[in-house]
C-alpha cells in the first residue's frame, strides 16, 4: 500500500502557492489539496524567502498574486532562471491588455482576473497542469492581435531595410520599376514627365550604385532585396 501511495503522490503536479493574503492562501491551499491531480508543494506569504523555498520544493507550478511591481517581476525572473521549465499562474490580475502582455512576456502560463472565484483559480491551475494556457478569451485575442502587429512591423522593417540597401531614392525606385516592366528610356521619360537625358543619367547612377553591368542586371539586383516585386 505504501508503494501505491508513493506512486500516486509522484504522479501529481506540485504547486507552490505564494500570496501575502493569509486568508486567501489558506483557502486556495485547501481547494488545491482536494484535487486528485495536484499536490501542494509549499505555501508562503513572503517574497523575501519565496525564491529559496521554491527552489527547495521543486514544484511544477507556482501560483501567485504577486505581480504588482518591479520587485515582484524580479522574483518571477529569478524563478525562471532557477528552473526554466516551471510554469507560473498569476491570479488577482487586472483586466488590462498592457498588464496581460507584460505577464505573457515575463513567461506566465496562466492569467486569472481579480474578480475570479477561488474555484476558478484552481481550475486555471488544473488547466496549466494539463499543459494548457489559462487566460480570459478577450485578453488572448489581444495577445494574438499584438503578435500580428509585431509580425507586420517586422515585415515592414525588413522591406524598408531591403529597399534601403542601395540607398535608392523614391524616384530611382520608380524608374527601376518601369524598366522592370520593359519600358524604354523614351517611354519612361514620357511616363515620369522627364527628359530622356535625365532618365539616362538616373540609370547610369543606379547601375553604378548597385554595381551592375546593365539596366536589366540592376533590376534583378534591386529586386533581390525585396524592393521590387517579382514579375
Amino acid at each position: 500500500m505504501g508503494n501505491i501511495k508513493s506512486q500516486s503522490l509522484s504522479s501529481r503536479v506540485g504547486v507552490y502557492l505564494l500570496s501575502e493574503n493569509r486568508l486567501l492562501r489558506d483557502l486556495l491551499a485547501r481547494l488545491l489539496s482536494k484535487k486528485p491531480t495536484i499536490c501542494v508543494a509549499g505555501v508562503s506569504g513572503s517574497l523575501d524567502t519565496a525564491s529559496q523555498e521554491i527552489s527547495a520544493s521543486r514544484p511544477e507550478i507556482v501560483l501567485t498574486d504577486c505581480l504588482t511591481g518591479a520587485r515582484d517581476e524580479s522574483l518571477l525572473r529569478k524563478i525562471f532562471e532557477q528552473d526554466p521549465t516551471i510554469k507560473v499562474v498569476l491570479f488577482g490580475m487586472d483586466e488590462s491588455p498592457e498588464a496581460f502582455l507584460k505577464a505573457a512576456y515575463l513567461g506566465a502560463a496562466g492569467y486569472v482576473l481579480k474578480d475570479a472565484s477561488a474555484s476558478e483559480i484552481t481550475t486555471a491551475v488544473d488547466a496549466v497542469a494539463q499543459g494548457e494556457a489559462a487566460c480570459p478569451p478577450k485578453l488572448c485575442m489581444n495577445l494574438i492581435q499584438h503578435l500580428a502587429e509585431q509580425s507586420h512591423r517586422g515585415t515592414v522593417a525588413e522591406e524598408q531595410e531591403a529597399s534601403g540597401k542601395y540607398s535608392l531614392t523614391h524616384r530611382q525606385l520608380e524608374l527601376v520599376s518601369l524598366v522592370a516592366k520593359g519600358l524604354t528610356n523614351k517611354e519612361i521619360a514620357a511616363s515620369l514627365n522627364l527628359s530622356e537625358f535625365t532618365v539616362k543619367n538616373h540609370m547610369r547612377r543606379i547601375m553604378k550604385q548597385v554595381d551592375a553591368e546593365d539596366r536589366y542586371e540592376a533590376v534583378d539586383m534591386i529586386r533581390s532585396t525585396g524592393a521590387l516585386p517579382h514579375a
